[in-house]
Parts: structure tokens; sequence; C-alpha cells
């Protein structure tokens, strides 16, 4: 008996530890959203994106610094290997110029691989539909819990959900990775996943406090970790699988969906650690009882005895 308590105890204090932690992140990613920003993609800025290749090696650093010799205007270099780069350009750049001279440089060997435009009215209007489809998702999630668990439950889960999204895009803004379309579409997947993790975890503490209505020997404590137990295989089961099948996509895809692959599997990682640490621990620290759910059940057995 004693060491069965002693490992619920160190288990709390695991989560509890987790929780700490998982804070730490949401302010650390708060931070960094606040003094750096996002680097916006081409998708929300607007303006020219030339993707070419050179012959012969060269470092981002040097290559910056020969085109900045003819290319009058901002731009930003972005490497995908040595001899594959990426620049991106305001709108009123002049691409015309830079470009005939960086084709022209035998020492470079340089060849355009593909070049596109996006006007800036176009990008305003992805980043608002973006962003609505976002909190759309977010109002649906929340209802949808509101519906489904007893309050502190529910707030657990939606808190795991926010803590996720704030993770990510901090990660964006400290490493000033490119935040285009295909990151906020990961956005979206990771409401689900990290969703999806949470309701298993809130219906099986659901469950075991329905079941101890007559003894109510366990303590919460006991009944939480007793949940994340019971799930904990299924769950690093589920996250390793999906981890996987997202690093071949972040190693194998190239850089179109590159910053989606990076988002996904950082979501997955936090999403697993809030729906422990914050989904399950979250509702324990605001009072949650077995009378939460007991009173809940007597509600609808009168109910169904009210009935003719």
């Amino acid at each position: 008996m004693n060491k069965a308590t002693e490992k619920m105890s160190t288990a709390t204090r695991l989560r509890l530890s987790g929780l700490v932690l998982s804070i730490l992140l949401v302010v650390f990613s708060v931070l960094g959203i606040a003094t750096k920003g996002l680097n916006f993609g081409l998708d929300f800025t607007g303006g020219y994106l030339t993707e070419f290749t050179t012959s012969v090696p060269i470092s981002k650093v040097e290559l910056a610094a020969k085109i900045s010799g003819y290319h009058p205007d901002n731009f930003t270099l972005s490497a995908q290997s040595s001899q594959h780069f990426q620049l991106r350009e305001a709108e009123q750049a002049s691409t015309s110029v830079w470009l005939a001279t960086v084709t022209q440089d035998e020492t470079l060997g340089a060849e355009v691989v593909s070049s596109s435009y996006l006007g800036s009215q176009v990008g305003d209007e992805l980043f608002e539909q973006g962003c609505l489809a976002l909190f759309a998702a977010m109002v649906a999630v929340m209802i949808y819990l509101a519906l489904r668990f007893e309050w502190r439950l529910a707030l657990g889960a939606v808190v795991a959900l926010m803590h996720d999204v704030i993770v990510v895009v901090g990660l964006f803004a400290w490493l000033q990775l490119d935040f285009n379309l295909t990151v906020l579409a990961s956005l979206l997947a990771i409401i689900g996943y990290s969703l999806n993790d949470s309701i298993i975890v809130g219906d099986r503490v659901r469950e075991l406090l329905r079941l101890d209505t007559k003894k109510q020997q366990a303590s919460v404590n006991t009944v939480i970790d007793e949940s994340i137990k019971s799930t904990l295989t299924r769950t690093l089961i589920t996250s390793g699988t999906t981890l996987a099948t997202v690093a071949s996509v972040w190693l194998l895809a190239g850089a179109p969906l590159q910053g989606f692959a990076i988002a996904l599997f950082v979501g997955i990682v936090v999403g697993t650690l809030s729906s422990i640490c914050i989904a399950a621990t979250l509702p324990q620290l605001l009072g949650l009882r077995h009378e939460n759910y007991h009173i809940k059940i007597d509600e609808q057995s009168q109910a169904l005895m009210d009935m003719p």
C-alpha cells in the first residue's frame, strides 16, 4: 500500500512539474511574440519569391553580399542547401535587374527554378481569412467541450489547446521561421490533435469519478493518475507513429512543407505534454471532486424517473 501511495504521489509531482514547465513555455513564447514578432511569409506580406540554384557551393552570407552590390532594395535570402536558395523581396522591388545580373554571373552559374508574385491585398485577405478560420475552430471546440464536460475539465482542455498554439507560434517568433499559410493550417491540425488527447484523458477521469459513487475512497489525485496511466500507452503509440510520419515530411518533402512539418512536430510534442500536465491537472487545482459528477448522475436519474 505504501509503495502504491508513493508511486501516485510521484506521478502527481511529475504532473505539477509539467504544469510549471508549460507555464514557463507560454511566458517564453509570449515574450518572443511581443519582442521579435512573426516573420510573415510571402502568403501574407505579398511580393516576389525567386528560387534559384548555383553550380558551385556558396554560403548564404557570401551570396547575399554579392547580390546586395546590384540590388537596390531590401531582400531576404534563405538557403535550402549550399547550392539552393530563395530570395524574397517587397512588392515594389526591381526583380529583373538583380536576377539578370545573377544569371549572367559565370562564377555562380545561377539558374532560376521558379519565380512567383503575390499582391499585398491578396496577402491581407489570406491572413484575415486564416485568422477567422482559427478563431472559428477555437469557438467550435469551446462549445463542444462545454456540452461534453463539467466546466473544470472543459476549461482544462481549452487552456491546453491555447497552450499548444501559443508555444508553436512562439517558436516561430524566436527562430524567425517563415509563418505562411501552411503553418496556419498546421495550427488547425494541432487544435484537432490536442483536443483528441485531452478528451481521451478527460473521459477517463470522468468515468473513474462516476465509478466511485458510493465508496469515494480514492482521492482525486489517485483518480487522475490512474486515468493518465490507463491512457498513456495509447497516447505514446499514437504520438510516436504520427511524429514518425511528420518527421518524414520534414526531412523529405522539401522547403514548401518544411514550416508545416516543424509546426506540427512541435505541436504534437507539446500537445501530448499539455493533455497530461494541463488538461488533467488544472481541473484538480480548480477543485474537481467526486460530487461534481455524482450530482449529474442523480439529476439524470431523476429526469428518467420523471418521464412518463
